[in-house]
């Protein structure tokens, strides 16, 4: 079959719900189920001289763990995590399958379901540029016309930025709600309301030692903003009011997060 052509009845979609039921039907018909809260489709295999790194990564987002089989994947998850457009995101959510051109059945499982807050979906596939075999092509093309049925964005994503990353992986470190101190950081928002030194601005504060990680806390939420791309978060480093009201969870329509 021409994937150019698919229809929604075309494809057959397989996940294991909440309840850890697995259910099957076609795309056109399961299309509506919150794939951001079922469980993987497999498992997450470990075994010695793995090649690849497979893990749990507590989200802040979902206020739980959600699986990677790659540290690629971690990174990409933590950049969802940061992204205060994302409400929640599923690792290898579904197994999509069709029938190929020469009547076999092809299958794929793409990597994160990601949802976002105005409602609409991502699906990601994780794969480096010179990681892409022809068949992983295919499987790649077939997957983004799929999504296109039902009205879901695709997207196949790389490796980010190192920049970003460094410093991603780093605020990731206070992203837990826990380092959170609400009389902290309304004086950080005071302090930063015109911008400044990230240094100078924790000073002025308190001692930045029980300060600093409010405010890497606050740039995690995005409530405090800096240039992650720019150059690593140090001393000098410009920050100033984010995206993102203190006390609330509203983002502003035109923010977004990259995430490849």
């Amino acid at each position: 079959m021409d994937t150019s052509v698919l229809s929604v009845e075309d494809v057959e979609l397989e996940y294991v719900s909440a309840a850890g039921v697995r259910e099957r039907g076609s795309l056109g018909r399961l299309w509506p189920v919150p794939f951001e809260s079922v469980r993987p489709e497999r498992r997450f295999p470990t075994f010695r001289g793995q090649g690849n790194r497979c893990g749990w990564y507590w989200s802040a987002t979902c206020g739980g763990h959600v699986g990677y089989e790659s540290w690629l994947e971690r990174d990409h998850l933590m950049l969802f995590d940061l992204d205060p457009l994302v409400t929640g995101m599923a690792s290898q959510p579904f197994r999509l399958s069709w029938t190929g051109p020469e009547g076999e059945r092809i299958r794929h499982t793409p990597d994160f379901f990601v949802r976002r807050a105005d409602g609409t979906a991502l699906v990601v596939d994780v794969r480096p540029d010179e990681r892409i075999k022809p068949a992983d092509a295919v499987k790649f093309a077939a997957t983004a016309m799929a999504c296109s049925l039902v009205g879901w964005d695709f997207a196949r994503v790389g490796v980010p930025d190192a920049v970003l990353m460094a410093n991603v992986r780093w605020l990731a470190g206070y992203r837990h709600p826990r380092v959170h101190r609400a009389g902290v950081a309304a004086r950080l928002m005071t302090a930063f309301a015109e911008g400044g030194g990230l240094l100078d601005g924790a000073r002025h504060v308190g001692d930045p030692i029980a300060v600093l990680p409010v405010l890497f806390h606050l740039l995690w939420r995005q409530s405090l903003a800096a240039d992650l791309e720019a150059g690593l978060l140090a001393s000098d480093t410009e920050v100033r009011l984010g995206m993102v009201r203190e006390g609330g969870q509203d983002a502003s329509a035109t923010a977004a997060v990259a995430s490849g």
